[in-house]
């Protein structure tokens, strides 16, 4: 749910950042830069992230993704407690009774006019 905590697990966040900060060293910089190399989405992820002009809105700009996500989530569970037909065995037990009894009417009636 959480835009950076919880992204894929093949790209760990904080060595993310500080690559874009430029904290990390020579050799880390560089096995970093192989792991973009085989990971498209770590690619991607860090070209998007470069776009952003002032380093420090990037996490305002995440915890924003990741509020409207959440939202979004909430919104569509909610939708679909409401659509899923909830579980009650009284409701079942009715309408049984409901096309017994009309079945049983029908018989009664059709013995009673003499077609059965």
């Amino acid at each position: 749910m959480n835009i950076l905590s919880n992204s894929n697990k093949d790209i760990d966040n904080q060595k993310l950042m500080d690559y874009l900060s430029n904290k990390l060293s020579k050799e880390e910089r560089h096995a970093f830069e192989m792991q973009m190399a085989e990971s498209e989405m770590l690619n991607d992820a860090v070209e998007g992230l470069e776009s952003v002009k002032d380093k420090r809105k990037v996490i305002e700009f995440t915890d924003k993704l990741n509020a409207d996500l959440q939202r979004r989530l909430t919104t569509k569970k909610k939708r679909r407690e409401k659509l899923r037909l909830k579980e009650q065995p009284w409701v079942y037990f009715t309408i049984i009774t409901i096309l017994l009894l009309l079945i049983i009417c029908f018989v009664i009636i059709m013995k009673h006019l003499g077609r059965l």
